[in-house]
């Protein structure tokens, strides 16, 4: 079976926002860093970037391809989904951060840096280590105390 063409994927993933809000509908989507006010979002989001030096990096290409599949699932746990794929903008988040190259980090809603990765990690993979965040895990057991 024939792999779908990647330029294609991220034309329309870059298309996919503009046609909800057109729509009136809010889709999840990524959002890229340099539109992310942290202090908006703190205790709020829980944020997971995906880093790059390149949109067309190999490994940026397939980490969306693999979270995409994931977005319900994410969208479920509050996440905001952030990439930043232009080392020169310098986004607060990459001078914060300090990535070399691709770099998966995930952090809990006080935006605090709980676990990084140097290759694509699978959405599910994703979801199960933010159901283990300490924050999450209390939010869990508020919404369900029978699960204690």
């Amino acid at each position: 079976m024939k792999h779908p063409n990647r330029r294609l994927f991220l034309a329309l993933a870059a298309i996919a926002p503009l046609a909800a809000r057109a729509e009136g509908t809010a889709a999840f989507a990524p959002v890229p860093a340099t539109e992310v006010v942290e202090p908006d979002l703190l205790f709020l989001r829980r944020p997971v970037v995906v880093f790059a030096d390149s949109p067309n990096d190999p490994a940026f290409v397939r980490q969306m391809e693999l979270l995409a599949r994931y977005h319900a699932e994410l969208e479920a746990r509050d996440v905001i989904l952030i990439t930043d794929t232009d080392p020169a903008a310098r986004s607060e988040l990459r001078q914060r951060l300090r990535p070399r190259g691709f770099a998966l980090v995930l952090m809990d809603k006080d935006w605090g840096s709980a676990i990084r990765k140097p290759l694509p990690w699978d959405g599910r993979e994703v979801v199960n280590a933010i159901d283990k965040m300490p924050i999450a895990r209390s939010e869990s057991l508020e919404k369900n105390p029978a699960g204690r």
